[in-house]
């Protein structure tokens, strides 16, 4: 079982209870929110994807209306098995 690592005040609303949820797999190590940015366009409620491999995981887009949140996910899963995991938690 992972751990969600809260080191910003702010977080997209929501993203929390799926990142908490997304941690209960015990191929997850950490993840950590990051950054928080505006976007253009806009996404209609609450989508995780992800965007890059980094070393030792993935990193992930939380997109909700015009905000966007990198993810930053550790685990050994490869990139479908954790977006199938994503799906599965998405509440």
């Amino acid at each position: 079982m992972g751990r969600v690592v809260k080191t910003h005040s702010t977080y997209i609303k929501g993203l929390i209870p799926w990142l908490s949820a997304l941690s209960k797999y015990n191929d997850i190590q950490t993840i950590t929110p990051a950054a928080i940015k505006k976007v253009r366009g806009k996404n209609h409620g609450l989508d995780i994807r992800i965007s890059t491999r980094i070393l030792g995981g993935f990193k992930a887009i939380a997109r909700k209306g015009m905000t966007m949140q990198e993810v930053f996910i550790i685990t050994k899963l490869d990139k479908k098995e954790l977006e199938i995991k994503i799906r599965e938690t998405k509440p």
